[in-house]
């Protein structure tokens, strides 16, 4: 089965349409980046190296310190799917990330974006 198109895309590609999302709604950068250090375990360091290198999502992904456990209580719709029944595991880690910058852009507070 191919992969999908996405996977192959630079993360350091998205990453700045991740920003623009959030700052239309008067949230910041260092949201974004608080975001994707809880979902992945990267420091703000390693987040850096990553969008430096220009990496892929199945490389950044791969090479995430440690997923957060609580990402699997991530959940709602994105692009018409519900996160949670997907299967492919790349995909549903792409996915949360989508989700939680949509719950960044949409004013939820950091605590429930955070799973806290």
């Amino acid at each position: 089965m191919p992969s999908h198109r996405i996977f192959a895309m630079r993360f350091s590609d998205v990453y700045p349409l991740y920003i623009k999302k959030a700052e239309r709604k008067n949230r910041t950068k260092e949201e974004v980046d608080q975001v994707i250090r809880w979902l992945t375990g990267y420091t703000q360091a390693g987040l850096q190296k990553q969008i430096k290198q220009g990496n892929d999502f199945e490389t950044f992904f791969a090479q995430a310190p440690a997923l957060n456990p609580k990402s699997a209580l991530v959940t709602g719709v994105i692009c018409g799917v519900r996160v949670e029944e997907i299967e492919d595991p790349l995909m549903q880690k792409i996915r949360w990330l989508d989700k939680l910058i949509d719950e960044l852009a949409k004013g939820k507070t950091m605590e429930k974006i955070l799973r806290k």
